[in-house]
């Protein structure tokens, strides 16, 4: 059986301190929108887990879902225009 041997991490940036780095707190922010759309969408979807659905609530998800997809096209939107140096 082989052992499994640690080592002390030599530099600072190997080690973690638990906190997002500002690159990733960038990320989440700019991913927010769509965060925020799928939870609306989730929040209409559990309110009908227990009861049938009327046409208020199929309003409600379809709009849900319009914001998700939305939001979702702008995000790959910006995504590609970063990649792509911003020529669009």
């Amino acid at each position: 059986m082989k052992s499994i041997i640690t080592l002390p991490a030599t530099s600072a940036a190997l080690a973690f301190d638990g906190e997002p780095s500002d690159a990733e707190l960038d990320a989440i922010e700019a991913e927010m929108p769509l965060i925020l759309a799928d939870v609306e969408l989730l929040d209409a979807e559990i309110k009908l887990l227990d009861r049938p659905a009327r046409k208020l609530d199929e309003r409600r998800i379809r709009r849900a879902r319009h914001r998700a997809v939305v939001a979702r096209r702008d995000l790959t939107n910006r995504a590609a225009s970063v990649l792509s140096g911003g020529a669009a």
